[in-house]
């Protein structure tokens, strides 16, 4: 294959995968075929095929990639600071930045698991279970350097997650907050959830 040949099959895939997201956001992965893909591509429906195996590759695919971003950004923030409460802050600041701006991407992210193959819902699962993890240890650090205050650093955790997460279920671009509004009102939230001091 050929440079052009294949800088032409990436631009395609990504095309197909763009497609998937509107699709889906708009009909839901089950309500949502290959026609619909490949017309909201422009394409054929047998380009579908061409690229992908199938309509849950493209859903794995953009779970994948949904949740590879997430987890870097965890990372990121968690690594931005040896001061737990400021790393907290800067973790939830990008975690809701992230779920505002790509809340179309988010929401079947979020809310599509279950349409996965089991190989492929494991994999994600395992993604999930890392920044799970990534949060839980950082707000136990908190606690054991006795700037956090809670009685379940798992349980915060897991709020903590939640309240990001949803704002893909409720955000619009038209709304009355920007992404920055959320990710600052959220970050005061998450020090108050484990008891900063």
């Amino acid at each position: 294959m050929t440079d052009m040949t294949e800088a032409r099959s990436d631009a395609t895939r990504a095309r197909l995968l763009d497609a998937a997201i509107a699709a889906f956001a708009e009909k839901g992965f089950n309500g949502t075929t290959t026609r619909d893909i490949a017309a909201a591509a422009g394409l054929s429906p047998a380009a579908v095929y061409v690229h992908h195996k199938s309509k849950e590759e493209l859903l794995y695919l953009i779970s994948r990639s949904g949740h590879e971003a997430t987890l870097d950004l965890v990372l990121k923030g968690v690594e931005s600071s040896g001061e737990p409460a400021t790393a907290l802050r800067n973790v939830v600041h990008a975690f809701a930045v992230h779920h505002a701006r790509g809340h179309t991407g988010a929401r079947i992210v979020n809310y599509e698991l279950s349409a996965l193959t089991p190989e492929h819902y494991a994999e994600i699962l395992d993604i999930r279970h890392r920044i799970d993890g990534e949060i839980r240890a950082l707000v136990e650090r908190g606690v054991a350097a006795g700037v956090f205050d809670t009685p379940s650093p798992r349980m915060a955790g897991v709020a903590l997650l939640s309240l990001g997460i949803d704002i893909a279920r409720w955000y619009r671009d038209e709304g009355d907050w920007s992404p920055e509004d959320i990710a600052d009102a959220y970050a005061d939230m998450a020090l108050r959830i484990v008891g900063a001091r």
